[in-house]
């Protein structure tokens, strides 16, 4: 056995800054090549004949079924050996298949090819929750976890704003080639700068020379049933967030009249304001008024999923498109608050040697879940109320989904009562 006490030596703030930057910047990408499909649904649709069924299989089964099914795996890989080499390899094989997007000429040949992107973002986030547990303290972990997750935002926003802008110039197919090759780019400037830190450097735990295995793992997660309250609420809160962010171009076109550029640049303001001031906001509350107490890492993000419904439902129903942009705002933040808080209590409910596998678990049910059901039932019940509703059908499909946000808080609400005894002291 050995043991890791917390140990700030050889690790200066300004190399902690800039391993969290590079790490922004790889989460960009993966988010950048998960939602650019979002905006080109529009002209893959009319290019390839598709319907609304098939582009949300697209934009959400096809990526999350390796994505989920590999990311345990690749996972224990993590909590092994090497998570850099690990996270540089799965940058270069999901910007290749994003790349080899852009060659699709009917839909199956698209759907593998998302099915690579999902394949290679398995690697992609549960080690770098691992990496950044190792870089920053307990006290800091939310609001490190937070700035993180600035990805989801930047990439967000830079993949529709982006897509509907080389798509509206050239065509879809180049904006695939574009982002694709970029992420290549990256991922060698990712391993020559970012050195691997000691497991559990900031931990009091007692680390396993050999690292435990997928049962007992398992068996360290059944003990907590806060943990399995915490990953069906995200789950449910995913349904609703990635349905949302693949449909909202596309609702933005139908609904307003819109061009594929203007709707491409006002969601991606919506998505990259309120994200990034929800995702500080999560962070920031949690590492302030957790420390006091743990349940709060998870009943300051259920009710701002409470406190965004009423937003969303204004947002949708309004056929003013000022009131719609100004009110989607507040519960684009609202709902992104989560992230921060959430990540951190998974990555303290097990020992450090656990973190990435504990994570990836984590990651499987709420992707498997969220991205794999939320884009396709959104897609299918307005091929459903096509008929009735004509163009604002998506209106509809895109109000039925808030109430995954209801069943969320219900579930995060619950699981407060077992924060505190599943915490790993």
């Amino acid at each position: 056995m050995k043991s890791f006490s917390p140990d700030n030596q050889g690790e200066l703030p300004g190399n902690r800054a800039y391993v969290l930057f590079i790490l922004v910047v790889v989460y960009t990408f993966n988010f950048i090549d998960r939602q650019i499909i979002g905006i080109l649904a529009i002209p893959i649709k009319a290019d390839l004949g598709l319907t609304d069924t098939q582009l949300g299989l697209m934009g959400g089964l096809a990526f999350a079924l390796f994505y989920t099914a590999l990311g345990i795996p690749v996972a224990m890989l993590a909590d092994r050996f090497n998570r850099t080499w690990i996270m540089t390899a799965a940058l270069a094989l999901w910007s290749l298949m994003t790349a080899a997007s852009g060659l699709a000429t009917n839909f199956w040949q698209l759907f593998l090819a998302r099915m690579g992107v999902g394949i290679g973002e398995a690697g992609g986030v549960a080690p770098a929750y691992s990496l950044i547990s190792d870089f920053f303290p307990p006290n800091q972990r939310a609001r490190a976890l937070s700035i993180y997750s600035f990805g989801i935002p930047i990439g967000g926003a830079l993949g529709i704003v982006f897509g509907g802008v080389i798509a509206t110039l050239i065509d879809w197919r180049t904006a695939f080639f574009i982002v694709g090759i970029a992420g290549v780019a990256i991922a060698p400037i990712f391993k020559l700068t970012v050195k691997e830190p000691p497991r559990g450097r900031y931990d009091r735990q007692r680390i396993n020379t050999t690292p435990p295995g997928l049962s007992t793992i398992f068996k360290t997660l059944l003990r907590k049933p806060g943990f399995w309250l915490i990953s069906m609420g995200a789950s449910f809160s995913s349904m609703m967030g990635y349905g949302l962010f693949f449909w909202l171009p596309s609702f933005f076109v139908r609904s307003f009249d819109m061009t594929l550029l203007n709707a491409s640049l006002i969601f991606g303001a919506v998505y990259f304001t309120g994200g990034i001031v929800g995702l500080w906001a999560g962070g920031w509350l949690t590492d302030r008024f957790g420390q006091m107490n743990r349940s709060r890492y998870v009943t300051i993000p259920a009710a701002a999923f409470v406190l965004a419904v009423p937003f969303y439902v204004l947002a949708i129903l309004s056929t003013n498109l000022t009131l719609t942009v100004l009110s989607l705002v507040t519960p684009m933040a609202l709902g992104l608050m989560w992230l921060g808080p959430v990540i951190s209590v998974i990555q303290h409910l097990v020992r450090p040697d656990m973190r990435a596998t504990a994570s990836a678990i984590f990651l499987f049910i709420i992707n498997l879940i969220g991205i794999g059901l939320g884009t396709v039932l959104i897609g299918a019940l307005s091929d459903t109320l096509q008929v009735q509703y004509g163009d604002d059908a998506l209106r509809y499909s895109i109000l039925a989904g808030t109430g995954f946000y209801i069943l969320a808080s219900a579930l995060f609400f619950a699981a407060a009562r077992w924060i505190e005894r599943d915490w790993e002291n």
